[in-house]
């Protein structure tokens, strides 16, 4: 059943107006309207809260709503391709090409030229999409930066809302001249390539966003996989030694790389007794993997002499395994 049927009908059970469901879902009267009339493709579940907001409105469960809508759009998405792509609206172009770095612009422009909506021009514009549609989405609950966008772009509220909702439904296929004005203009500040290793760099507008740039990466890399030294199993393998060393702590320890040596147990136990004294950072603190209030100086003597105990300890028995393992 078509998601839009079903809210039209439940409006009508509970004598209510599509002007009441736009104010409980935040959004403007003509927004709902062209919704129920099949005029605009049910958002995206997973990018919008309004369907939570239509489903407490009128108490409806709002998993019911949102696998109608998903459905629905699949079969229209479907339909749509079998139409070729569309290049990006010239507006589009010129807005992107106006936030590179200038000792890039002219390049960019060349290839972008050569190859309208090629390689280049769908990476550069389908990544700025998704910054600035991850940010749309976070702050969606916040009516603070809503109404700070709002302001930039001279919109109200409820218009910039229902903007978000359209934007985060938009792909480097059907960006438009509006999506790019209210929120790619905004929200970001610049950007540049390396067009060896395709690496992305996309700095924000410091006003609306507190970490203000983004680095993407494309260079392929060789995953390196450290062999547990036999000195760390036989470490984590001696309870009463590893102190019951925690598993942040261990995978510090594995961490550790040597070139052609291999660490004994003890010094992976005196590797975790310095990682865990607070006289070995400056700040007097230690990591948050195993944090401690200082100690005093008696306390600090203790410590040392506990150690030197446990080091001698654990001299002993390993002297004793292996004199048990020769006989």
């Amino acid at each position: 059943m078509d998601v839009c049927l079903v809210i039209k009908k439940r409006l009508e059970e509970l004598g209510l107006e599509q002007r009441d469901l736009a104010g409980a879902a935040e959004v403007t009267e003509s927004y709902i309207s062209q919704l129920l009339t099949g005029k605009k493709l049910p958002p995206e579940p997973n990018r919008s809260d309004i369907y939570d907001k239509i489903a407490k409105f009128l108490k409806l469960p709002s998993s019911r709503l949102s696998k109608l809508a998903d459905h629905q759009r699949k079969e229209v998405l479907k339909r749509n391709l079998e139409d070729p792509p569309q290049p990006l609206l010239k507006e589009v172009r010129q807005l992107i090409l106006s936030k590179c770095a200038p000792e890039k612009e002219k390049q960019i422009r060349v290839i972008f030229e050569k190859q309208p909506f090629g390689e280049l021009e769908r990476l550069v514009t389908q990544k700025l999409l998704d910054v600035a549609k991850k940010i749309a989405k976070n702050e969606l609950q916040s009516k603070k930066w809503l109404h700070s966008v709002a302001r930039l772009s001279g919109k109200s509220y409820k218009t910039m809302r229902v903007r978000i909702l359209e934007f985060l439904d938009t792909d480097v296929f059907s960006i438009s001249a509006e999506n790019c004005a209210s929120f790619l203009d905004p929200l970001i500040d610049s950007w540049d390539i390396d067009l060896a290793t395709f690496g992305m760099e996309i700095v924000l507008n410091r006003r609306l966003i507190p970490g203000y740039a983004r680095k993407f990466e494309f260079v392929e890399k060789e995953v390196v996989h450290h062999q547990q030294e036999p000195g760390l199993r036989e470490f984590l393998r001696d309870l009463p030694v590893n102190g019951g060393a925690t598993q942040e702590e261990i995978e510090f320890l594995k961490r550790l790389t040597f070139e052609g040596k291999h660490p004994t147990p003890l010094y992976y136990y005196r590797e975790l007794q310095n990682l865990r004294d607070p006289l070995h950072f400056q700040d007097g603190s230690v990591p948050a993997m195993h944090k401690r209030r200082n100690p005093d100086e008696a306390n600090k003597k203790a410590q040392i002499a506990s150690r030197k105990k446990a080091i001698r300890r654990w001299a002993r028995n390993s002297s004793v395994l292996q004199m048990n393992s020769k006989s």
